[in-house]
C-alpha cells in the first residue's frame, strides 16, 4: 500500500471545540470528501430478529469486530478514517489505498461470523463519486467532545444513498483476492456488564433521527441537539457510562464470544488466559493507573453519532424522556424530523483497545438491541410516509 495524495483529507482536519449546535451553523466548518474516497458499509442481516431472539450483544460485538478490523488496517499505515458505529453495523469513508486490504478483511470477517454465529453480515461498497455523480452529498467535520476524544460529524445524504444501494436485493460485491490473508481483530475486547445508568437516572434512551425529505438538515439536527441540551443538560450530563457503575464481567460464556469473533473459533488457552486476565482487571482499576483508564474511557465512549442522521445513546429520568419526545412529537408533526427512539434499563459496551493509555476507544448501545430497535420504529415511520 502507498499513500495518495489526499489519504490524510480526514487526518489533517482542524478539531472544532465548539458545541455540536454551534458547529451544525457554520458551513465554511464542513469539508467535501475527497471523490476518490471510498464509503464501506457493514450491516447484520435481520438483525432485528437476533435481537429478539437475545443475541444483542452479539450483535454488537459483530458490528464491533467491523470497526477494529478497518481501524488495525489503517493504524499502520497512519491514517485516521471516519467511522460510525450503528449498533448492528458500522460505515467507514476511507482512502483508496487501503481500500482493497479493508475489504478483504471484512469479508473475512463476514465469513467468521457466518461461521461462529450463523449470522449474515452484509458487506458493501459505493465510491464517493458514484454518490457524487447521482447527485448525493458528504460533508465533513471534526467535533472535540471530550478532553481525549473527537467525533466526525458527516451531513449530506450520501451514506443513506450509499445503504439504499448495498441493502438493494441485486448488490453484489466483487470479492478481491482472499488468499493467505488473515484477520487481525486485536484490541478488541467485550468484557463489561450491562451498565447501569449513573445515580439519579432510571433508564436508558437510543435515539435516531433523520430530516425529513426537503428541510434543512443542519436546521432540523440543530433543533434536535438544542431539545437534548435544554431538557438533559450538557453531553458529559446525559452520558450513560459513568465509573461507578462499571462492573467487568468474566463469565466463560461472554468470554468465549469475544473469542469466537476475535479469533473466529475455540482456543482454549485464550479463553483461560482473558478470564484470568479479566478476574484480575478488578484489582487493577482499583489503582491509581486503572482508574485514570475509567476516567479516560468514560471520556472515550462513543455515544454520539451524526452520519446523516443522529444516532445517539443517552440516560435520563422517564419524566426527561416524555418531555423529550413531546419535544420530537412537535418536531416531526411540524414536518422537520422522522425520529425512533426505545427505552432501556441499562447500556452495553464493547471496546477497541489497542493500549491502556489513550489509545481506546468505547462503543455503546442501549441493551435488549437499542439502536436497532429504534432503527425499527423509524423504519416503519418512513415506509408509512
Amino acid at each position: 500500500m502507498s499513500a495518495g495524495a489526499n489519504d490524510f483529507f480526514y487526518t489533517r482536519l482542524p478539531v472544532n471545540q465548539i458545541s455540536l449546535s454551534e458547529l451544525l451553523m457554520e458551513e465554511h466548518l464542513f469539508f467535501t470528501v475527497p471523490d476518490n474516497w471510498h464509503v464501506l458499509i457493514t450491516d447484520v442481516k435481520k438483525s432485528t430478529i437476533a435481537v429478539a431472539n437475545g443475541l444483542h450483544e452479539t450483535v454488537n460485538l459483530v458490528a464491533t469486530g467491523s470497526i477494529v478490523a478497518v481501524l488495525n488496517i489503517a493504524y499502520k499505515e497512519n491514517i485516521t478514517v471516519p467511522f460510525f458505529f450503528g449498533g448492528d453495523g458500522a460505515t467507514f469513508i476511507v482512502p483508496p489505498s487501503i481500500l482493497d486490504a479493508v475489504t478483504k478483511a471484512l469479508l473475512l470477517h463476514q465469513q467468521s461470523t457466518e461461521k461462529n454465529f450463523n449470522i449474515m453480515l452484509r458487506v458493501g461498497h459505493v465510491p464517493v463519486s458514484a454518490i457524487y455523480a447521482d447527485n448525493h452529498l458528504l460533508s465533513i467535520s471534526k467535533l472535540k467532545t471530550s478532553t481525549l476524544f473527537s467525533i466526525p460529524v458527516l451531513l449530506g445524504d450520501g451514506l443513506s444513498y450509499a445503504e439504499k444501494i448495498i441493502k438493494g436485493e441485486d448488490y453484489m460485491l466483487a470479492s478481491p483476492s482472499m488468499a493467505e490473508e488473515e484477520l487481525d481483530l486485536s484490541g478488541m475486547q467485550c468484557r463489561w456488564d450491562k451498565i447501569k445508568p449513573p445515580e439519579n437516572y432510571d433508564e436508558v434512551v437510543s435515539l435516531l433521527v433523520i430530516a425529513q425529505d426537503g428541510v434543512n438538515q443542519t436546521e432540523a439536527f440543530k433543533k434536535v441537539i438544542d431539545h437534548l441540551d435544554k431538557i438533559y443538560g450538557v453531553p458529559e450530563k446525559r452520558s450513560p457510562i459513568s465509573t461507578s457503575r462499571l462492573k467487568l464481567k468474566g463469565t466463560l460464556k461472554k468470554i468465549g464470544t469475544e473469542m469466537r469473533v476475535r479469533l473466529g473459533g475455540y482456543k482454549p488457552l485464550y479463553l483461560i488466559k482473558t478470564w484470568f486476565t479479566t478476574l484480575l482487571g478488578t484489582l487493577y482499576f482499583r489503582t491509581k493507573t486503572g482508574k485514570t483508564y475509567l476516567s479516560q474511557l468514560v471520556d472515550m465512549s462513543d455515544t454520539l453519532v451524526i452520519d446523516g442522521r443522529i444516532n445517539t445513546v443517552i440516560s435520563g429520568t422517564s419524566k426527561q424522556r416524555e418531555q423529550l419526545e413531546a419535544a420530537l412529537n412537535d418536531l416531526e408533526q411540524t414536518g422537520f424530523i422522522k425520529y425512533g427512539l426505545f427505552v432501556s434499563k441499562e447500556s452495553v459496551m464493547s471496546c477497541y483497545v489497542r493500549s491502556m493509555d489513550q489509545q481506546h476507544i468505547h462503543f455503546v448501545d442501549g441493551a435488549e438491541g437499542g439502536y436497532t430497535n429504534a432503527a425499527s420504529v423509524l423504519k416503519k415511520k418512513i415506509y408509512q410516509a
